[in-house]
């Protein structure tokens, strides 16, 4: 297996779907000639053409509306928001077209696109280069949520969205396109190519939406987190010494509520980590559920670990920045309650 970046197994990913099936599509601002500002579309329109991966004018809105129509008429557009901050001009035409498509239709039509946005902080860029978006999204009926954490789950996730049959929101993590950040900044990051989940197998797989993985097994307790906090969590837990079993959500909508479940019921504690403000947060969701369905085996009140409800902060980064120290804190915490 060809050892790869997150961002080469999302290019990958790309090449794969686009030489499979002629309706994949890719485009989005500086996609094309300039390869994607993170590189992530670098190649595919040499490859395939100006008209199956090209560039759009600096207007989400028009991408988004324009990739709708596209999936309506049996295409598959994979379009990429360069960042998931610039995602609001199309966000009505996210929800209130692409979301609603099969249902309004009654089926007769669906709407099966992909849209691409790097999201999260940790690389210095403030408050519209940080942000994490994905409550918006899983607010919304007929919208799935994917948020990878290492290559090999990116490509084998980005295949599985494209092939779907309805809208899928995909964040990258981009403090994770290069190596595995888990929140020491003050240290050099160990490159992709040195980690084990940079084994990326060279042709097509899926890794399923809706499925989480249980990424460290652990009896005291469970931690649950998606993307760049997965690594975070690791990081805390091998810091503390505590026996957490972290468990990477994968997919936020489809959620894996099964494995979610079965670890708290095992472990009677929880610890929520993600990097989005707090109040409203996709944690706020992940907490009620363990309630619901976990209640009783619960020998803590659950803990949230989130950034702060302010906009991101550029002089205050790692205050900001949910990091290992803050969330060893919180595992120390639920350990010392009854």
């Amino acid at each position: 297996m060809t050892r790869r970046t997150m961002i080469e197994a999302i290019q990958n990913a790309q090449e794969l779907a686009m030489e499979a099936d002629e309706r994949v599509v890719v485009f989005g601002e500086d996609v094309g000639y300039f390869g994607g500002v993170f590189r992530c579309t670098a190649g595919l329109q040499k490859k395939f053409g100006k008209q199956r991966c090209f560039d759009t004018p600096i207007s989400e809105l028009g991408i988004v509306g324009a990739a709708i129509g596209m999936a309506a008429y049996g295409m598959k557009p994979c379009v990429e928001i360069q960042f998931a901050d610039y995602m609001y001009p199309a966000y009505d035409q996210i929800v209130s077209e692409a979301a609603r498509l099969r249902y309004r239709s009654a089926g007769e039509f669906t709407c099966p696109m992909v849209v691409r946005m790097p999201t999260g902080g940790g690389i210095y860029g403030a408050q519209t280069h940080s942000q994490s978006p994905e409550a918006l999204f899983t607010h919304v009926a007929g919208l799935k949520t994917v948020v990878p954490s290492n290559p090999y789950d990116a490509k084998g996730l980005l295949l599985a969205a494209i092939e779907d049959p309805d809208p899928v929101i995909f964040l990258e993590p981009k403090r994770l396109y290069n190596g595995p950040f888990d929140g020491r900044h003050d240290i050099p990051v160990t490159h992709w190519k040195k980690h084990d989940l940079s084994e990326v197998p060279d042709t097509h797989y899926t890794v399923p939406l809706g499925k989480a993985a249980v990424v460290r097994e652990g009896a005291e307790v469970t931690v649950l987190a998606y993307g760049t906090m997965v690594h975070v969590a690791m990081s805390a837990t091998e810091q503390t010494g505590v026996d957490a079993e972290v468990i990477d959500l994968r997919t936020l909508l489809p959620l894996d509520e099964n494995t979610i479940a079965a670890s708290v019921k095992k472990t009677g504690r929880c610890v929520i980590v993600h990097e989005a403000t707090r109040t409203s947060g996709f944690g706020a969701e992940l907490s009620a559920i363990v309630q619901e369905l976990c209640f009783h085996h619960l020998e803590a009140p659950i803990e949230r670990v989130t950034g702060w409800d302010t906009p991101y902060p550029h002089a205050q980064e790692w205050d900001y920045f949910p990091g290992p120290k803050r969330v060893g804190e919180a595992l120390q915490k639920v350990l010392q309650e009854a």
